[in-house]
């Protein structure tokens, strides 16, 4: 085994992490920040954790797709808002895939576009 895969399997999540960590990122597709939102909740008395730091990621970049959500939205009494909701929508689901795909091989994922909000 080389020193790069015990580094690996040293610091790689659990089974049960990276499923709900990979359920979070998806499911905001869909639900938006509300699963990551409870789930944040739950595991913060737990202390700093991989899982944790995933949903704090999934929580920051839903809560920014919701404040491009209401941008767009003021934007399309202009027209140009109507014209960038389908674009937030996309993005939003394909970073939402590219970190789940991330997340379920044990690694961590930031979003490029997040506001940190939730530290």
């Amino acid at each position: 085994m080389s020193e790069h895969e015990e580094q690996l399997s040293t610091n790689a999540p659990a089974g049960d992490q990276k499923n709900i960590a990979l359920l979070v990122h998806l499911s905001g597709i869909i639900l938006g920040f509300i699963p990551s939102l409870i789930v944040y909740l739950i595991k913060q008395s737990e202390g700093p954790s991989w899982l944790l730091e995933q949903v704090k990621e999934a929580l920051n970049f839903q809560i920014t797709v919701l404040i491009a959500f209401i941008v767009c939205w003021v934007l399309a009494f202009v027209l140009i808002g109507a014209l960038l909701m389908p674009l937030v929508w996309l993005t939003n689901l394909v970073l939402c895939i590219v970190a789940a795909v991330k997340v379920s091989n044990g690694a961590s994922y930031r979003y490029p576009f997040a506001l940190r909000l939730i530290k």
